[in-house]
């Protein structure tokens, strides 16, 4: 057996399996494999919808820490006085 005749002879053949896969790739369109994965782009507007949502999340996990403290502190000011 020849090696270097039968690799010749494989690479000839992946060219040509190469281009009918192109042939068929190209009247089908782009394969499920290759298209894009992942998250979706987020528009201008979708951006500046996100980013108020977020900051109005934000302000009202401050206000309602801000409100726990602000209790925690009054209760610990008034066990003191009562002391």
């Amino acid at each position: 057996m020849d090696i270097v005749k039968t690799l010749k002879e494989l690479y000839e053949e992946k060219k040509r399996l190469d281009a009918a896969i192109a042939r068929l790739e190209t009247r089908v369109g782009p394969s499920p494999a290759r298209s894009r994965r992942g998250r979706k782009s987020m528009g201008a507007a979708e951006r500046r919808e996100v980013s108020r949502r977020m900051r109005r999340y934000w302000a009202a996990r401050r206000a309602a820490k801000g409100a726990l403290n602000g209790q925690a502190g009054s209760v610990a000011s008034q066990s003191a006085v009562s002391a």
